[in-house]
């Protein structure tokens, strides 16, 4: 079974698991759109993608073998990343959506090499409260606030 097959069953049982887990969200009678509608579509979603990948998956030469192979540098890189994404888990309900969002955003792109700070910080805040006013007041559903009032 070459990798992307192996990548693709993988995707496979956890699409299978995350809509498992997205079926058991409680409903929300009073929502327009309820809370569940985007981790299912997400989840239906990753599971047609795994089921792409594994029916167009070749044999992999010897040379692409050795082109999937990463670096140092990108391995600590996506370590670092995964940190990031970890500590906005753990921080969210805590802190809320607006402040963790703007603090992981300038944090990955400044990780990833974006070094203009003005238009990093610029970008983060407003697409954070963009994506915060949508959620809550477009469509209902709410994202953890936090410390913030609002």
């Amino acid at each position: 079974m070459t990798t992307d097959r192996k990548i693709a069953v993988m995707l496979f049982i956890l699409a299978l698991v995350y809509l498992i887990l997205s079926y058991q969200l409680p409903e929300f009678p009073y929502a327009i759109m309820d809370s569940d509608v985007l981790p299912k579509g997400l989840g239906y979603l990753l599971l047609v993608l795994a089921i792409i990948l594994f029916v167009e998956s070749k044999t992999e030469t010897e040379g692409q073998r050795k082109k999937r192979q990463l670096s140092k540098a990108d391995r600590n890189m996506l370590l670092m990343v995964l940190v990031l994404v970890l500590l906005y888990v753990i921080l969210l309900d805590t802190l809320g959506f607006v402040i963790v969002s703007i603090l992981f955003l300038i944090g990955t792109t400044r990780l990833l090499g974006y070094t203009n700070w003005r238009v990093n910080i610029l970008v983060s805040v407003l697409f954070t409260l963009g994506l915060y006013y949508a959620f809550n007041y477009l469509i209902k559903i709410y994202l953890p606030q936090g410390i913030l009032p609002f």
